[in-house]
């Protein structure tokens, strides 16, 4: 079992992850890349410039040369390993935690976040202690300051940038108060779009709203996309790996439908299985029928989905809380090329109008207090109607025709998830129901 790697990287509040955890663990991490050249980037968090010193001190002391990106979003710093080509990267950065949390997200030479079976030799080389260089083999830092404009050069290669500016788009941005305020408005500006901003102070407290854009927590941007008459609302996290929107009526689009239309967008253009996580919502399964092209599923988090897209089969990859991998680009969850690609959609014809093309879904979501020992029975013990199709990647997906239904171990808590989705909403809560019960 993981001892520091959660589902991505190493992450705790400062008592967890402390200035010396974060040295011990980048002097393993640079060990790992064999004390070659690793990027690191971080956020605005308040604890950042602490672990971010921690983490250069670390990675200098096992011969490692650093390029420090300085404050950059997840996707700007993830998009520079596919133009950089180091041996490795490290983020800090707690994306949609609450402000006390932060992590070191880990990434290697191909671009591939690593899970936390990867990172078992490195958890052991924390505990067990890493060989220091010689004193005169120690690393050094090089600055590297143009991060965010070339990620933003890369998004606007992407689109139709002509297409958009004579389309004047009003848009309302909820920056999160997080990073997303570095590259979000200058990329709406450079579309020539008509921006309206909120949270765009970066502020490591996240005084505007918490930083996950859960509908409860963006309803100044829905009130606010409804009342200025916008054509849409973009709501990211705090590292801008993932967005939520709201409609021109102010209606909260949920990350599995933001996924579903990108996934619609793509397969237009180009076939290719999609890969998504088995959290994900079937209407993304039902895009990818429509287009006749498979779904290949994941375990649950960022470094599964880009350890498959990486395999580069994939048309493109993503998870149902809006986080969008687009592999021509980087296996970066890219918060904001996502944006301007359904930007240039919204051009064509209205957002509420694209999300029509694939059916609608409602969602619920359960949980059963359970011991970590007890998990594996008890899931072992749910008898498989009949005419279920079982998905088994990373607890149980039960596949109907009209519905989904899965179980699986919190990766954080001593519980099992149960989510369920259907047209029918009732029936959404009974199969929550019914299985919450079967658990028990």
């Amino acid at each position: 079992m993981a001892k520091y790697f959660g589902t991505n990287g190493i992450r705790g509040t400062f008592e967890v992850l402390t200035p010396l955890l974060a040295l011990r663990a980048s002097q393993a991490i640079g060990d790992y890349f064999n004390g070659g050249n690793v990027l690191v980037g971080r956020d605005c968090r308040l604890t950042s410039p602490t672990l971010h010193k921690a983490v250069l001190s670390g990675l200098e002391s096992v011969g490692c040369s650093v390029t420090d990106l300085g404050i950059v979003t997840t996707p700007t710093a993830e998009f520079m390993v596919e133009k950089l080509h180091p041996d490795g990267l490290i983020i800090i950065t707690a994306s949609h935690n609450p402000p006390e949390w932060n992590a070191l997200k880990v990434i290697d030479a191909k671009g591939v976040a690593l899970s936390k079976e990867r990172g078992e030799g490195i958890e052991e080389a924390i505990d067990a202690g890493v060989p220091l260089s010689s004193w005169d083999k120690a690393g050094s830092t090089t600055d590297y300051e143009t991060a965010t404009q070339d990620h933003l050069a890369a998004i606007l290669s992407e689109v139709d940038v002509e297409k958009i500016k004579k389309r004047r788009l009003k848009v309302v941005l909820d920056c999160a108060n997080g990073v997303p305020a570095l590259l979000g408005p200058k990329l709406f500006e450079a579309l020539g779009c008509e921006v309206i901003l909120l949270n765009s102070e970066m502020d490591g407290h996240f005084p505007g709203r918490p930083s996950e854009p859960r509908e409860e927590n963006i309803q100044e941007m829905l009130r606010l996309t409804l009342d200025s008459k916008a054509d849409f609302g973009i709501a990211w996290d705090g590292d801008g790996d993932r967005i939520v929107m709201a409609d021109s009526k102010g209606e909260f689009i949920i990350g599995d439908r933001v996924f579903a239309l990108c996934a619609l967008l793509k397969l237009k253009e180009a076939p290719g299985p999609v890969v998504t996580t088995v959290a994900t919502s079937k209407a993304v399964a039902d895009v990818a029928q429509k287009f006749g092209q498979r779904i290949d599923y994941t375990a649950v988090g960022a470094p599964y989905l880009s350890e498959l897209a990486s395999k580069g089969e994939c048309a493109i990859a993503g998870e149902e809380v809006g986080g969008v991998i687009w592999p021509e680009v980087s296996l970066a969850k890219d918060g904001f090329l996502t944006a301007a690609k359904i930007a240039e959609a919204v051009c064509g014809k209205p957002l509420s109008e694209w999300l029509a093309e694939f059916p609608f879904y409602y969602n619920v979501k359960g949980k059963v207090p359970c011991e970590p020992s007890e998990i594996e029975a008890k899931m072992d013990s749910i008898p498989i109607p009949e005419d279920a199709q079982v998905v088994r990647v990373d607890g149980v997906r039960l596949n109907f025709e009209d519905s989904w239904v899965i179980f699986r171990p919190s990766g954080t808590e001593p519980l099992i998830r149960v989510f369920a989705e259907s047209t029918n909403e009732e029936k959404a809560k009974e199969l929550v129901e019914k299985y919450e019960k079967l658990l028990k």
